[in-house]
């Protein structure tokens, strides 16, 4: 009976990170960087999600990735060099810091060629994936280590089988920035059911105030719906085009639920949110901490 269970709803080990987008926002930094790589504090941002999907216990990542992106390869592996120039100084505190990354998990790559939208990226993993359940996590949003959001995701889906997005209430005016999720609600105060999304709705016909944020935990399922999914918003193919035809029909791939996230979420997806990110990231640090908060409260006191 065990290995039946097992078999039907095989435990989740494969994480997907689109990092193919252009970062136009942060031009000229991202002209020959990957905005993954840009630094938050002393890591680069795609190495706190690579580190978030290890900790749900995710150790098989693939990243969909573009032109311009080999530093991310790079980073991600062995630098033999650097680690024996470190090792011959007795310098095991950065050594440890180098390595860390590299044996985080086990990262595979493939490029998505045209840049059509999330959807499309997403569809560019169904060879790795194959036929199993996978989370999907998107590099703009940073959730804090000790707020576990993709390990309670992996919980429900696990519970309900299906899909799971993650869900945070947002002001009403600022849901038209959003995927936003029609829910009702269950037995389980953190969770929803999801009855219906849209992509970026205008204030006066969204659904709800919960916007959907870079998280998901899917069901193979959805590479069906995808290559179905003609281009929508923006001319893209968008992934909560195909989560809503999910949960317009289960028998398609099962339920959609959702998580209501009321954790801490740093977004470095935008210039004044990655500044914010950073000051919040280094004033936690206790190595960094202490000294930053006293200059930030000095430089603040001066600009008043």
């Amino acid at each position: 009976m065990v290995a039946d269970m097992t078999e039907a709803n095989p435990r989740i080990s494969k994480a997907v990170i689109p990092a193919a987008g252009l970062g136009t926002r942060f031009l000229p930094a991202t002209k020959a960087t990957p905005k993954e790589m840009l630094p938050v504090v002393d890591k680069p941002a795609i190495q706190y999600v690579v580190e978030e999907a290890a900790a749900a216990g995710l150790d098989d990542v693939l990243m969909i990735t573009g032109r311009n992106k080999r530093p991310l390869e790079d980073h991600f592996d062995r630098n033999h060099e650097l680690e024996s120039a470190l090792e011959k100084k007795g310098d095991g505190s950065k050594l440890a810091k180098v390595q860390e990354s590299s044996d985080l998990a086990t990262i595979h790559y493939v490029r998505q060629g045209d840049p059509k939208g999330l959807g499309h990226a997403v569809l560019c993993a169904a060879p790795h994936v194959g036929n199993e359940p996978f989370a999907v996590l998107l590099g703009d949003d940073l959730i804090d280590p000790r707020d576990p959001l993709l390990q309670r995701m992996v919980e429900v889906q696990e519970q309900h089988g299906g899909s799971v997005i993650a869900l945070m209430e947002v002001a009403p005016e600022q849901i038209h920035l959003y995927g936003c999720a029609a829910v009702e609600s269950t037995e389980a105060g953190d969770v929803v059911k999801v009855t219906g999304m849209v992509e970026k709705p205008d204030p006066a016909d969204a659904p709800s105030n919960y916007a959907i944020i870079g998280r998901y935990v899917l069901a193979p399922q959805i590479f069906d719906v995808l290559r179905k999914t003609e281009p929508g918003r923006g001319g893209e193919i968008q992934l909560t085009d195909a989560l809503q035809q999910l949960a317009a029909d289960e028998k398609i791939g099962g339920p959609v639920h959702g998580v209501v996230f009321k954790g801490r979420r740093y977004d470095t997806g935008d210039r004044g949110d990655y500044l914010r990110a950073i000051v919040r990231l280094a004033c936690e640090r206790e190595d960094l901490g202490p000294d930053f908060r006293t200059w930030l409260r000095s430089f603040v006191a001066e600009e008043m």
